[in-house]
């Protein structure tokens, strides 16, 4: 290939190059907004957020619902905003961090330890082969404004609407910026005459880009409710697969009563906790001690299917995850297996060593070999047992290989005697 060729050919590849780059760029501008259990994750414009976790506490007492909820955000905003809707007028403040980890240890699991014989890849000699609320106040159009307080980095605005696109319109004139798809997901909620708690994330420090990133604070959210439900609806406009964690408070253990488009939601605890303190004493003061703790993911959050509603389970059966440890069977640091065949081979040559003296034994008592030529005497030895016959053996009848005392057997050429 000639100089001019390849100057093309690099060229070519260089302009592939560049055009990959302007479309990652364009992508990035036309993100879209992510969801979370509580309701809908919303970035600035021309950015992302991901939400990585969302961790809940959910205490009921058959009147009245409280959340604390806590969410694990990364991405190359700065500011964001979520909004979750809720049965009835709630009011807002910040949340206990201390709560979640009360909680986690609570709900830690129970580690046994597990013995195993045969050796595995990691263990030797197999690891030589690896390497090491008020009334609501006049609003514009349908929306009221409930309160609109700050809460540390939060801007916390309550609000109600009776449109859920005169809901959208204010909360883009104020700060929340919404899409049209988010419009939509919240009319059943308008329908049903359901409040809005709408979060903006504004640090107070504006001099810095620093992108948000980690567990935010927690917000502690408490409504009237007859039953016990966990708002999930707006998680269907999430462009990545979610995960939930929920510790539900309440009389009695409880379930989901549905799977609402996720997977099988996996217990990880069920059981009444003992006397608290702080915070979690004061959730579980009035007999709501019993504490369900549920993981569930979403793996296509297109398919929920609506709110997450709890019910009392037939039994309080109490459960708790068990994690075994394996270890392997030793004998005074000695692997098992190789004790074991330490005490099995030493057997074996005690055994073979036994054997060996006895055979030996047993040839020193055995009668010396008789030589070849001489004739074997009939068993019992001579005389034969009783003594001799009077008249001689009848023919036929003599010991093989020995002859009657004093003569040859009968009809023989020596009983004849000499021949001329």
């Amino acid at each position: 290939m000639g100089t001019d060729g390849l100057v093309r050919g690099r060229g070519r590849r260089l302009w592939v190059v560049v055009l990959a780059l302007l479309g990652f760029q364009l992508a990035s501008l036309v993100a879209p907004a992510y969801a979370c259990g509580c309701g809908a994750m919303l970035p600035d414009a021309q950015r992302n957020v991901y939400v990585n976790r969302e961790t809940s506490i959910v205490r009921w007492d058959g009147r009245e619902e409280q959340i604390v909820m806590r969410l694990t955000v990364a991405g190359d905003t700065r500011t964001a905003a979520w909004v979750m809707p809720v049965p009835n007028r709630a009011t807002v403040e910040l949340g206990d961090a201390a709560l979640f980890d009360q909680l986690a240890e609570e709900t830690a699991p129970e580690y046994r330890k597990r013995e195993y014989f045969w050796p595995r890849s990691s263990d030797w000699p197999f690891d030589i082969m690896e390497s090491d609320g008020a009334g609501a106040a006049p609003g514009e159009g349908s929306v009221g404004v409930v309160g609109r307080e700050r809460l540390g980095p939060f801007d916390v605005a309550r609000l109600t609407a009776t449109d859920s696109g005169a809901l959208g319109d204010w909360l883009d004139e104020n700060g929340f910026e919404l899409s049209d798809r988010l419009d939509t997901a919240l009319q059943p909620y308008v329908e049903q005459g359901w409040e809005y708690v709408a979060i903006k994330l504004a640090p107070e420090d504006t001099g810095t880009d620093i992108p948000l990133s980690g567990t935010l604070d927690p917000l502690h959210l408490t409504f009237a409710s007859d039953e016990l439900v966990y708002p999930m609806r707006l998680s269907q406009l999430a462009a990545t697969p979610q995960a939930l964690s929920l510790y539900v408070l309440a009389e009695h253990r409880m379930e989901p009563s549905s799977t609402i488009g996720g997977e099988a939601p996996e217990v990880r605890f069920a059981g009444r906790i003992g006397v608290q303190y702080g915070t979690l004493g004061a959730l579980t003061d009035a007999g709501t001690d019993y504490l369900t703790a549920v993981d569930q993911n979403f793996p296509q959050p297109s398919r929920i299917s609506g709110d997450h509603t709890l019910r009392q389970t037939e039994t309080d059966e109490p459960y708790r995850e068990v994690i075994y440890v394996d270890e392997m069977w030793t004998v005074g640091g000695i692997p098992g297996w190789l004790f074991s065949f330490g005490i099995g081979f030493a057997v074996l040559v005690i055994k073979g060593v036994a054997v060996a003296i006895v055979l030996r034994r047993n040839a020193r008592k055995q009668p010396p070999p008789v030589p070849v030529g001489y004739a074997q005497a009939p068993q019992g030895g001579y005389p034969p047992p009783g003594g001799y016959p009077p008249d001689g053996y009848p023919p036929g009848a003599y010991p093989q290989g020995a002859y009657p005392q004093g003569g040859h057997p009968q009809g023989s050429d020596e009983a004849s005697g000499p021949k001329d």
